[in-house]
Parts: structure tokens; sequence; C-alpha cells
């Protein structure tokens, strides 16, 4: 048997070649291409990809983007939105461009695949009306400073409502410190902004343990974050009792 022979056989043996996907893709309304973590075939034209190519999935089956008629289609990158946006409104067809983020665990949107004269429209749009939304988004941060202070403030008031004997300085640098934008912190959560008071309680719990015992020093030797707050945790109770008795509850 000739080795081209055999290979045709191992082919026809193996089946179809399929793409190894690292969990189910999310169900969105337009279709969606993959960047190829491994290297892939194309089901139906045979063509081989290396990884970081572009390829759609249907019914598992790899296709590059010719054989799955979005080969004139040409690839936005995430980042501008109002871009995408505008460009996607313009675009008769469009795919969304996903790639798996093994540190994340999940497929993240890494742009889009329009047409080029969408593209190029929407460029002209947003170079027309740049200063326009150069004020607004301005004018959203200035607001969204407002609402920080504000909140801050709201806050602020709830750790002394709970805590009356704890320093209104410190229950200032509490409530800044879990409250950041964007810091991922207890302050940010749902049911702290809801005032929830155990939310309140481990904003104040967390300031204490930083600045009131030795757990940073602790936890800096042993690494151990599990261990260095068991060992502090008595100290901890202390502050939050003396801040509580302040007010005789």
């Amino acid at each position: 048997m000739s080795t081209a022979t055999a290979a045709r056989r191992a082919s026809v043996t193996a089946g179809p070649p399929v793409l190894r996907l690292a969990a189910p893709l999310p169900n969105l309304p337009d279709p969606i291409v993959l960047v190829t973590p491994q290297p892939a075939v194309c089901a139906e034209c045979g063509l081989q990809r290396v990884p970081g190519d572009l390829m759609h999935l249907e019914e598992r089956k790899p296709l590059c983007l010719d054989c799955a008629l979005l080969g004139t289609l040409v690839f936005l990158p995430s980042g501008d939105v109002a871009l995408t946006r505008r460009a996607s409104a313009h675009s008769k067809h469009k795919a969304v461009v996903l790639e798996w983020t093994p540190r994340r665990k999940r497929y993240e949107r890494r742009g889009t695949l329009l047409e080029a004269q969408a593209i190029r429209l929407a460029r002209a749009e947003c170079v027309s009306d740049a200063d326009a939304r150069a004020r607004q988004r301005a004018q959203a941060a200035l607001h969204r400073e407002v609402e920080d202070k504000e909140y801050v403030a709201v806050f602020t008031e709830a750790v002394k409502r709970q805590f009356p004997g704890c320093p209104l300085s410190e229950a200032r640098e509490i409530a800044a410190h879990a409250c950041a934008r964007s810091s991922g912190r207890v302050g940010r959560t749902a049911a702290a902004k809801e005032l929830d008071a155990e939310k309140v309680r481990l904003a104040v719990i967390a300031h204490v343990r930083h600045l009131h015992t030795d757990y940073d020093s602790i936890i800096e030797r042993t690494r151990d974050k599990r261990g260095s707050r068991a060992k502090i945790k008595d100290n901890v109770a202390a502050v939050l009792q003396a801040w509580t008795r302040a007010a005789g509850i």
C-alpha cells in the first residue's frame, strides 16, 4: 500500500476535523468566529490553520473564513465602543470574534468582523463628532466623581452609626477605601450600596486588620492568610468592641 493511499484511508477513518472547545460557546445573535488555540484544518477546503488564525464552527466542524462565507469581512478590534457600535449598524454582515482566556476560564471578545465600507462610514462619523463625545465623556466623569463623593459620605455615616466610637477620620478612610470605583472591594457590592450592616462591618474589619494589628507583617512572614487572620482575630474583636461600646451599645 502506498503512503498516499494509507494517508487517505487514515483520513477517512478519522472523520472530519473538529475543533476542541474549552467550554460551550455563548449564545449570541451574530455568528461566532474563534481565535484558534491549536492547529486546525478547514473541514471543507482542507486548509491548514495555525494557532491564532480565525475559524468559524459549524456543528463543531472548523471552517476557514472563506468557506464560512465570511472572508470578505474586515477585523475591527475591540476597544472603541462608539466605532464598533456604528460600524455594526452599517454592516449587513458581521461576526463576533472570541478567544478563550485560560486565566479567566471564559471566552472573551476580541473584536468584530464587519464590511469594510461600514467601518469607513463609522470612522467618518466618529471624526465628525469627536469633540462632542469628548465633552460628554468629561461630563460623565464629573458626574461619577460627584456620585462617588456622595456615596463615600453616606458610607461614612453608616460606619459611624454601627461603630460610633470609630474616629471620624478613620470612618472616612474606611469608606473611601471600600468604595473606590472599579476596586472590586466590599463597598462596591450591591449589598454595600444598600448599606447592608454586614458589608459595612466587613469593611471596618478589613481596615482594623491592616491598621490596628500586626497582620501585614505576619502574613509577609508566613504567606498564610487564614493562619495570619486567626492570630490577630482577638485584636480585631477588641477594637470593634471598643468602637461599639463608645455609645453604650
